[in-house]
């Protein structure tokens, strides 16, 4: 099921997945931040291997699974609460369920702003990918935009943590968002194919440093 591409679905589009919504995404780091404390990323190679991985096998590719549901079910307030209910148990430690679901919230909070009644349909501690599919097709973006779209993102915060961590120069950043291009729209493609049977991750490392965050004495990111 795919959505017909409009002007106004793409507008909408960039506004929700621009730096400048209001979202917090710029304060979490999704483990990174231990990563580099642990000495295991030093360098710009290492952070795109890191960030590549996530995108193919760890938080990346479940959050597009499960987004890509969300758009498909974005009409049945039964289903999406049960689906919020699975991100919130993979949420794999406490610093990613609270920055799952905060950034759903916010996000939800501030895409009112586009009134529908699939706000009705979602509620408080939706987490973000489903917050954002749900919402994307009930404001008619097709979900292969939404797809792309939310992993760029994804990707592009990982990256500006690793520039704020020293690991990488803003010219590193630029490199490795247009390497990363093939591989995210590679999967978007096959997240918009994708069934909850397509949930799952091989990332023990980012998932640990996600874990030991949560004890770290000096910290600039909230995951």
């Amino acid at each position: 099921m795919t959505t017909k591409r409009s002007v106004d679905a793409l507008l909408r589009l960039l506004a929700w997945m621009s730096p400048a919504f209001p979202v917090g995404a710029f304060s979490y780091s999704g483990g990174l931040e231990t990563a580099v404390n642990d000495r295991r990323l030093a360098t710009a190679h290492d952070l795109r291997d890191w960030i590549g991985l996530l995108l193919h096998r760890g938080t990346l590719w479940n959050d597009a699974v499960l987004l890509a549901h969300a758009w498909r079910c974005h009409d049945d307030a039964h289903e999406l609460a049960e689906l919020a209910a699975l991100a919130q148990a993979l949420a794999g430690s406490a610093e990613r369920y609270r920055e799952t679901v905060l950034l759903g919230d916010a996000f939800m909070d501030a895409a009112t702003a586009w009134p529908h009644d699939v706000f009705d349909r979602l509620k408080k501690g939706t987490p973000y990918p489903i917050s954002v599919g749900a919402i994307s097709a009930a404001h008619g973006v097709a979900i292969e935009d939404t797809l792309a779209a939310y992993l760029h993102s994804g990707v592009s915060q990982f990256i500006s943590a690793g520039i704020r961590l020293g690991v990488a120069g803003q010219k590193d950043g630029v490199a490795i968002l247009a390497h990363l291009e093939t591989d995210i729209a590679s999967v978007a493609d096959r997240a918009a194919a994708s069934t909850l049977d397509d949930l799952g991750s091989a990332t023990i490392l980012a998932d640990t440093a996600s874990m030991r965050h949560e004890i770290q004495q000096t910290r600039l990111f909230r995951s």
